[in-house]
């Protein structure tokens, strides 16, 4: 089959969880024997902060100006098999008109579905979403499932819906061994937003102030200067993809903590949630709504809904942690992978064909 898609980026992983999550799926749907090209519109804020350049099998389309592209664009759409257009594409609205236009299984695949839902409601408009809504397109796909999927039909027209959500290649992450500069007891990884803030303080901050002797380290991009630091608090600005198998390898334990728009509509595991658990790290999540789908708690990770659960998660022996963390492991390989997602996305586009 072959495949045309206009995101936001997969070039670059700096402060968004899309890229991470193409380049597994891109890179086994070639491995199934499937063409892929990827459209990423080549802003200045990915181009400074680049991290892949030259796709090994598939390919990869940079272009400045939607003008410079339009032609060569509708011509890879007129021969593929299927098309589809992501939440964020920059080039959103004109991608999809190309897309809706053509003859072949026209896909539109929102990685920020609860972030839509919430903008829509409020404004009854979405700047990547098409003006006459989502009826045009023969397959929606979600990153998060539960009562959105149906808020996409009732909301925006959505004709076919199914979740597709965040997965992990367990090639890159893996256990690995610890790196000094990553060690610590708690560690949270994530880009900085505001909807998180509050449950961060609350899982994370204010443990880390309790427990003055352990060590908390936090790896993101786009924190302001008013963060509320603890002394021993930690900070790294950015983790390249890289080094995401150390950062997560060197704590006891990793914290993951969802936002709110997300954790509202609930079904919304993140690809850090599947990262941590394929590098055998014990996790300590916050709860939402069909989180035990995913993983079983208590057994694969570990709930905390106030402070006193995260220190006593980190009062556990390393036996127990390990024990949570080899779980959760054995789950993502068997359930959760890259491979597991790129096969369910070829499901669902013959099923739409």
């Amino acid at each position: 089959m072959k495949l045309v898609i206009f995101g936001l980026t997969v070039s670059s992983s700096w402060g968004n969880g899309h890229a991470t999550l193409w380049r597994g799926l891109c890179k086994w749907l070639a491995r199934q024997g499937h063409e892929v090209t990827f459209f990423e519109k080549d802003v200045p804020y990915y181009a400074s902060h680049r991290d892949l350049v030259n796709p090994e099998n598939y390919t990869l389309r940079l272009y400045s100006d939607w003008d410079e592209i339009h032609a060569c664009a509708s011509e890879q759409v007129r021969s593929s098999d299927a098309a589809v257009v992501t939440s964020y594409c920059p080039d959103a609205q004109n991608a999809s008109n190309v897309v809706l236009s053509s003859p072949v299984v026209k896909v539109y695949y929102d990685l920020d579905t609860a972030v839509t839902l919430e903008h829509f409601k409020a404004n009854a408009h979405v700047d990547y979403i098409p003006r006459e809504g989502l009826s045009g397109f023969d397959l929606v796909l979600s990153y998060v499932g539960g009562r959105a999927l149906d808020e996409l039909r009732r909301l925006l027209g959505a004709r076919r819906v199914a979740p597709l959500y965040g997965s992990v290649d367990p090639e890159l992450h893996q256990p690995v061994p610890k790196a000094d500069r990553y060690e610590s007891d708690l560690s949270y990884l994530g880009t900085y937003a505001a909807d998180r803030q509050q449950v961060l303080e609350k899982l994370f901050l204010k443990p880390a102030h309790r427990l003055p002797r352990k060590k908390f380290l936090l790896g993101g991009a786009q924190y302001p200067a008013d963060f509320p630091w603890n002394e021993n608090v930690w900070f790294v600005r950015h983790v390249p993809p890289g080094d995401h198998p150390a950062f997560y390898c060197s704590s006891r334990a990793t914290l993951n903590v969802t936002r709110a728009a997300m954790a509202n509509v609930g079904y919304c595991p993140s690809g850090r949630l599947f990262e941590a658990a394929a590098c055998e790290t014990p996790i300590v999540s916050d709860s939402w709504e069909g989180l035990d789908t995913f993983f079983e708690p208590d057994r694969e990770l570990l709930i905390a809904e106030s402070d006193d659960d995260v220190v006593g998660a980190l009062s556990r022996s390393p036996e127990e942690l390990h024990r949570v963390g080899k779980a959760a492991r054995e789950r993502v390989l068997a359930c959760h992978t890259a491979e597991h997602r790129s096969r369910e996305l070829i499901s669902a586009l013959e099923a739409a064909a």
